[in-house]
Parts: structure tokens; sequence; C-alpha cells
């Protein structure tokens, strides 16, 4: 059964990039002395209510969430329990306002067996649309060697994977973080960069065929160092073939959240196919407000985006990525 809100936003956007922190969690974690909830982020008070009338304001029809899990879990069995309440609650979302919500279900870089039963309890059983996973963890990225168990049995699903950039490194050292500043200012551009770039040098798009990346913010720094990856890409260990590097580009998708600049739009669709670029948001950490009134409206009225490709962003790429969406 659906509301009057789930039909009047049917045919609207699709938002790829939705952070899903649940109260469910939230109460087993304080439980179990992970977390104390005063102390967490503000995003991390995930609402219903909160979600759907972001949604509304903005034409959204349906949000896919990333479960979030904070705190520092090491033991498997309490990590496993960590994401089996999570990702029941995300279900449990999702049973009840289908049209609305969809979700991907997490993957773990430094913990491929806990990887392998997320995907059975949450692509299997739960019926996720795909996963989601950290572009780093520990300073290892995305596509090493270490995780060629991991992306076998994805490819083997034809996973679509959505990324995001978590564990930026701060301090004083010069090759870190720079006191001061937020990691989602600038930092969580370049560890998408740097696990994009991984992803090419270490040959995972060749092989892997099957697997679909999505790089939120606009692929970070990507699209405006292709040209610099196609000069100096024979310096990198293992090299990049520079004639190639245009065609990795285009085997990414790129979400909108961020805020994005209007000057950064004619540099993304210069330099990918503006069918892999999709609608993200990236609330509740962007908030409401910026979503409604500032980001959907610059995309909606962005005089370089045609009609026909706005349509895509908005809705049918995401839909043609993921026809799940449309049960």
């Amino acid at each position: 059964m659906t509301s009057a809100a789930d039909d009047s936003t049917a045919a609207g956007r699709v938002d790829v990039h939705h952070h899903f922190t649940a109260p469910e969690w939230l109460d087993w974690a304080e439980e179990q002395g992970v977390v104390k909830r005063d102390k967490l982020p503000w995003w991390t008070r995930w609402d219903l209510n909160a979600a759907l009338d972001v949604m509304d304001k903005a034409g959204i029809s349906t949000a896919v969430m990333t479960v979030a899990m904070l705190g520092r879990l090491r033991e498997r069995p309490e990590r496993q329990e960590s994401a089996r309440v999570a990702l029941r609650a995300a279900a449990d979302v999702v049973e009840k306002h289908p049209a609305r919500f969809r979700f991907f279900t997490p993957v773990f870089l430094d913990d491929l067996e806990l990887s392998t039963w997320s995907l059975k309890y949450g692509l299997d059983e739960l019926g996720a649309v795909g996963v989601s996973t950290r572009t780093s963890m520990g300073g290892v990225y995305l596509g090493d060697d270490t995780h060629d168990r991991l992306l076998k049995e994805l490819n083997d699903r034809s996973a679509v994977i959505s990324t995001h950039p978590m564990e930026v490194p701060t301090g004083n050292d010069p090759g870190m973080g720079l006191p001061g500043m937020p990691p989602f200012v600038c930092d969580f551009l370049v560890d998408t960069t740097r696990a994009a770039i991984n992803l090419i040098k270490n040959g995972t798009l060749d092989r892997y065929p099957n697997l679909t990346f999505i790089l939120p913010h606009g692929g970070g720094f990507l699209p405006y160092i292709a040209a610099r990856l196609e000069l100096f890409g024979g310096h990198l260990t293992p090299e990049i073939e520079p004639g190639r590097v245009r065609d990795y580009l285009h085997r990414f998708y790129f979400d909108t959240a961020g805020p994005m600049s209007p000057s950064a739009t004619p540099t993304l669709l210069a330099t990918v196919d503006p069918s892999r670029i999709l609608f993200g948001t990236d609330w509740p950490p962007t908030p409401g407000h910026v979503i409604a009134d500032i980001t959907t409206s610059a995309l909606d009225n962005d005089p370089v985006i045609s009609d026909q490709q706005l349509q895509g962003i908005n809705r049918e790429n995401a839909m043609r990525l993921m026809p799940e969406l449309a049960r």
C-alpha cells in the first residue's frame, strides 16, 4: 500500500546517495556500548518523516539508502550482528514504503567472509539492489590485490557497487589531511579519485567487466585530471595506457551529490557519457534545505544540460542501471 506522496512522486527523481543510520541500529549500538548517541554527528539522526519531507520537496520518488554503521567493532560476530540489525531495519523501511526506498548492502574491504555473509543476507534474502563500500580502509584502496576474491564474487553477480570515501587520514604530517579543514571539503574527493585510479591501474575494470562502480560527488577530481592521466599515465606503476583512459572513465557512473558547482558540469559532461550520471543528494549530511532550495534547482536550470540529459540524470539512468527499482 502506498501513500498519496508515493503516487505524486511516482515518476520523480531517483536519489542514489542517501545515508541511512537506522534508529534501531543506534538503539542496539548504545546497548552494546559501541556508541553514545549524543556524541555522534547530527546526520546520524535519520528520521522517516524528515526523509520523506525532503524527498517530496525535491521531487524524489525513490531513495537508495546506503546503510551506515559507526563505531569501531573488531570481532566478526559483533560486526555481523551490527550489520544484521542495520540491514533488517533498512529492509523494514522498504517493506513499509516500497515505492519510496531501496538499499545497498555493505561489503567490508577488511573482512571478505563478512562481505560474503552480507551479500547473501542483503542481496539474496532482503532484496538489496546493489552493494556499498568504502573507497579505502587503512590506506588500502578499492581494487587492491587483497580484494580480488570479493571482486570476483561481485563480478559473478554483475553487482552495482556504490562507493563512498570514509576514512581520510588527518594530522600534521604533510602527506595527510590539512588541520582545520573537514575531510568532506577536499579530502573525500581525493580519496574517491585515488580509488578510481587504483581500479584502473590495477586492471580491476579489465579483469571484472561485469562490475559497475558509482563514484560519488561527481567522481571527485577524476573528470578534471583525465588529460593528466593521458599524459602521465606511463609514470604510474603499473602504467595506464594513455589511449584507454577515456574508455576507462566511461566505465564508471558518477553521482551529482556534493553539492556540485555549475562550473563543474561542463567538464563532467565533456569527460563522461551523460547517460552515466546519476542524481544524488548526500542527505542527511547535506541539509534538506540545501537540497530542496539550491542543488536540485541548480541542476534543473543548468544551461549546459539538455532536457533529455536531465531526464536521464534525474531518473532514467538509474532505472536502467538498477531495473529492480521499478519492481
